[in-house]
């Protein structure tokens, strides 16, 4: 039977996207079924923190609920966090950038991030390794306040009070300027569009996964287990589909 090349085509590429996204897959380890972090409907699951609110105090609506999607204003730095602590699981999120900046970053990379293990005190910005959503930067590490990690052959440790970072692989260079895109090793969609972070904390080694593509994993985590948040730090942005995968024994 002759098949017309325009079909050839198309199966081609399905075939493409069902190979890509197989191999993406065969990264995860056997989970078990989702904890829903986020339903849709209000944060019950999770607190909200403020730097000059503290914490469940959101006046402003810096955290709001729209239509499934958890909006963040970026307006003011703080953190929705979860209530409970976790270890040995996989974690799945979609987010995209809006379009404001705010002081003290007003002008300068969007950014924001998911800092996980989280231990200590509530704070703008407790102990932790961070999972980098930042332009031209997601997917680096960030160690936080004697958070800690082991990458590509070297220990890495946050300082007290304040942080470290360990760039993703084969990251380009890099510009503090709003809407900026890596020119090398850019792993994020065009501005707008949803992007999938995926994290893989297994015992002491953690992954990053961008769009599918590992770009960061590390070893020796510390601490190995804690709350997740999800920042804001001074660019508005959205965040969907939040579920979290206990690891299979």
């Amino acid at each position: 039977m002759r098949i017309p090349m325009h079909y050839c085509a198309r199966l081609l590429g399905s075939l493409i996207v069902a190979t890509a996204s197989f191999a993406a897959n065969s990264d995860i380890p056997p989970h078990h079924s989702p904890i829903v972090l986020f339903k849709g409907v209000n944060l019950e699951n999770l607190d909200t923190f403020l730097k000059s609110q503290g914490l469940n105090h959101d006046p402003d609506q810096v955290f709001r609920v729209e239509k499934g999607v958890i909006h963040v204003s970026g307006k003011e730095f703080g953190y929705i966090i979860t209530k409970q602590e976790f270890a040995n699981y996989y974690l799945r999120a979609e987010f995209k950038w809006g379009e404001g900046t705010y002081e003290p970053r007003h002008g300068q990379a969007r950014d924001s991030g998911i800092l996980y293990h989280v231990t200590g005190p509530q704070k703008v910005w407790p102990t932790s390794i961070e999972f980098q959503i930042l332009e031209g930067g997601t997917g680096d590490f960030w160690l936080t306040d004697g958070g800690a990690v082991t990458a590509r052959g070297t220990r890495a440790t946050g300082p007290p009070g304040s942080a470290v970072k360990v760039d993703r692989i084969g990251k380009g260079p890099s510009k503090d300027v709003t809407g900026y895109r890596d020119p090398i090793g850019e792993v994020e969609k065009p501005h707008g569009q949803w992007n999938l972070l995926e994290l893989v904390a297994q015992g002491d080694r953690v992954r990053h996964f961008v769009n599918g593509k590992l770009v960061n994993e590390g070893s020796e985590a510390f601490p190995s287990k804690g709350k997740i948040l999800f920042q804001s730090e001074g660019a508005e942005l959205f965040f969907r589909n939040i579920k979290l995968f206990p690891l299979k024994e």
